[in-house]
This record gives structure tokens, sequence and C-alpha cells, in this order.
């Protein structure tokens, strides 16, 4: 067994990152800017800082890094974990990464490609996982965009996949020695984002009429060219109606 550093560990995917290590026996720790006082595993870490950072990796084998911002302030986050892995001697950083990052025009995907590259370039061991989009990421998108009369969509095809099944993958890859970048992991199946708002509205029970969108620019572009998808690496298991269906057992859908 291991002692396992989860960056983002109370986010959508560190939370059951954190869970499935646990339940296959590993220690794990955990970074919050705000962690929880009763918890010992819960390290207060502001990655952009760099602050509290030493501690937190003194004495872990693995780091699983998914904390990530759009917003901004992963190459500084990234920068200085990086700076203490390699000080602390920890042998493993597994990152996840989304398909596509090196060839779509996205700022944050410029970034989290920016990310690979200085891992690929360093001297730790590392692995890198990219994944297609979540299913709360279109949930979310979706929720945003149901406004009345119209939901606009944009015109693009998507892949989503469950959180809990990308969870277990790098569960399984921290656990295992550095393989680099390993094989992309996809949602089951690829549908129009149309498609995927309609089973949205349907369980949500809002009356909106979709509207699919075509928007300009290169970023768009390379969306309708599918170079975000991974059609040959469908492994996930669980649909966008299947995950909409297990959030409705546990809450009315916003």
């Amino acid at each position: 067994m291991k002692t396992v550093l989860v960056t983002g560990g109370t986010g959508t995917l560190g939370r059951p990152v954190v869970r499935r290590l646990r339940q296959a026996g590993h220690q794990v720790r955990h970074l919050s800017r705000h962690p929880d006082p009763q918890d010992p595993a819960s390290f207060a870490v502001d990655l952009r800082e760099g602050t509290g950072l030493a501690d937190a990796v003194r004495g872990v084998d693995t780091v699983v890094h998914c904390a990530s911002s759009p917003t901004g302030g992963d190459i500084e986050s990234a920068t200085h974990l990086v700076r203490a892995v390699r000080e602390a001697g920890v042998a493993h950083l597994v990152y996840v990464s989304i398909v596509g990052v090196d060839r779509i025009p996205l700022g944050y995907y410029l970034t989290k490609h920016t990310v690979e590259m200085a891992l690929a370039a360093s001297d730790l061991g590392w692995t890198i996982l990219r994944t297609t989009q979540f299913h709360d990421l279109v949930r979310d998108l979706c929720a945003s965009a149901a406004r009345p009369p119209f939901m606009p969509v944009p015109d693009v095809d998507v892949q989503p996949i469950d959180t809990g099944e990308v969870a277990s993958r790098l569960a399984h890859l921290a656990a295992q020695p550095p393989a680099g970048r390993v094989a992309d992991m996809g949602g089951p199946r690829v549908e129009s984002f149309r498609d995927l708002a309609a089973a949205y509205l349907a369980r949500a029970r809002t009356p909106r009429t979709v509207l699919p969108v075509r928007l300009p620019g290169a970023t768009f572009a390379a969306y309708r060219r599918g170079h975000h998808l991974a059609p040959g690496r469908a492994v996930g298991q669980v649909t966008f109606e299947e995950f909409l269906d297990r959030q409705n057992n546990d809450e009315t859908i916003r």
C-alpha cells in the first residue's frame, strides 16, 4: 500500500479519487485552502502560492494532481507542485488532462498541454491520463443554458464520461509505476449536444426549445472536427442519461 496525496481532493473528481484510494487500502492525504480541522489527512495548501506544500508531500509515494481551474493559475500551481515533488523525492506524479488539449486552441486546454509538456520534460516519474468531458460539466452547461423560451447549445458532438469511472482509473494508475502518457479514456457514446440537452430537459421537466448554435472561430472549428473526442477509446460505461437518473435519485435536477 502507498501514501498518496490528492490535489483538489474535495472537488468533483478529487473526492471520488480519495474515496477509491482509501477503499483500496492506501493512506491518502488531500489538499485544501480551507482544510477540515477534524481531518488529519487534510492539509492547508494554496497551490498557486505553494504555501504548506512541502509538509504535505513529505513522505508521500505518489501524487495525483486533480486540482485545476479554467480561470487561471494552473501553470503556477503545477510549477510549485513539481518543485515540491522533486525536493521530497516523490516517485510518481499522476496528472489528469483532457482529450484534445494539443489540438484545440482554447486557453484552458493550452494551459493543460503546457503542464503535460513540462512533466514530460522533467526528471520525475509521471503518468498522464487524458479524458473526455465529464457528465457534470455537460449537466452544468445545460443548466446555465436552460433559460426560457430557448436553450442555445453548441452545434457539436460530445462524449461525456462519468467522474467515478475516471476516479477508478486514476486510483489504479496511482498504485502502479509511472507509465508516461497512457491510453485516453472516453465516455460510452458520442452524441450531439442537442440530444444531451434534450435528455436534460426531459428529466428536469423544463419545457424549452433546444437551439443548436454554430459558433465561429478556430476553437469551435476544432470541436466540430471532433478533436475533443475519443471514439476509439469509448471505455466508459455510464451514459449521460444514467448519470442524470442517478442524480435524480438524490436531488431534483437544477
